[in-house]
């Protein structure tokens, strides 16, 4: 991995506003953004990543890379819960395992939406097919997940479980806006596209630094009580999303040769989930520990990914 690139990472003014949060936190500072606003700058990078996204995937021609590319990632996100479900019962509950491992088989569009800003910095392509890919990628481990507390747990209602959490993540917020803007961007000529894209891409790096300042505060106020959880929880949610980015990074040559569609799909797999995964399966498995699975995805894998994780992989995929 090149010194160079690392330190262009972490010089990255959007991870620095990140690393500025968990610093409020320590240092006991009361900067807060409000979560009205906090939660519009999030609605506003799922809109404009997706509207993006949507105008980009019309303009390319459907091909079989892109069909294929697709389909790799949905059964990545359908293969990791399962291995990492093996991994984590060595030392948590079936419920937690299975709670875990939907998390990090899931993926995070927030970690998206700043691996995209990593490749437009470097001004690397990548295809608008991939936002496609991301929605699609946030169901399959969520339902692996279910299934695995019905097989290995005492859980009885898996129909009504299994129905809940897929109907859930396909409404859930995100993805509904990630899937509704891509709509959009395609039903929008290019024309139109232009007309709003000051605001789709001119103010799009400015509120992803603030968006990563809360962030960090929020992940700042989580890091204590996950660390009592012990060294394993802590080992995993660095080691698993390197193993997965790095196997997807290698991998996803069979099914794209394009470097920035292969590093989006490695960071995906690398992601975990924060926001969907926690809720869908706050439904599905209650016994499951939210203390223990959401500081793993949001206070440790992604500042990890976002830190090293990113450099790691361009490492690969841009070498090859």
């Amino acid at each position: 991995m090149s010194l160079v690139l690392l330190l262009e990472n972490l010089s990255n003014p959007a991870l620095l506003f990140f690393i500025l949060g968990i610093i409020a936190v320590y240092v006991k500072s009361d900067l807060e953004i409000p979560p009205t606003s906090s939660k519009f700058i999030s609605l506003y990078l799922l809109f404009a990543i997706g509207f993006k996204g949507g105008q980009g995937l019309i303009r390319s021609a459907w091909t079989m890379e892109i069909f294929w590319t697709i389909l790799f990632g949905i059964v990545v996100a359908a293969i990791i819960p399962i291995y990492a479900y093996w991994v984590l019962r060595r030392k948590f509950s079936v419920q937690d395992s299975a709670a875990i491992a939907a998390a990090y088989g899931s993926i995070s569009a927030v970690t998206f939406v700043t691996a995209v800003s990593f490749l437009e910095m470097k001004s690397i392509a990548f295809g608008g097919h991939m936002v496609a890919v991301m929605a699609l990628m946030e169901a399959p481990a969520i339902i692996v997940g279910v299934l695995l507390i019905h097989r290995f747990g005492s859980n009885s209602n898996t129909k009504a479980n299994i129905t809940s959490s897929v109907k859930h993540s396909f409404t859930n917020g995100s993805v509904f806006l990630i899937l509704g803007s891509l709509l959009i961007g395609m039903l929008a000529t290019e024309k139109q596209g232009e007309g709003i894209k000051p605001f789709t891409t001119d103010i799009f790096n400015g509120f992803l630094a603030i968006f990563l300042l809360d962030m960090g505060i929020v992940s700042g106020r989580k890091l204590a009580d996950f660390f009592r959880q012990g060294r394993f929880a802590i080992l995993f949610a660095i080691l698993m999303p390197l193993f997965n980015g790095l196997l997807v990074a290698y991998t996803s040559e069979w099914v794209t040769v394009d470097v920035g569609n292969r590093f989006l799909l490695a960071v995906l797999a690398a992601s975990a989930s924060y926001i969907a995964v926690p809720a869908a399966m706050k439904i599905a498995a209650p016994e499951a520990n939210p203390s223990l699975y959401l500081p793993m995805a949001l206070a440790v894998s992604f500042p990890f990914n976002i830190t090293l994780g990113f450099p790691v992989i361009w490492s690969v995929v841009g070498r090859t």
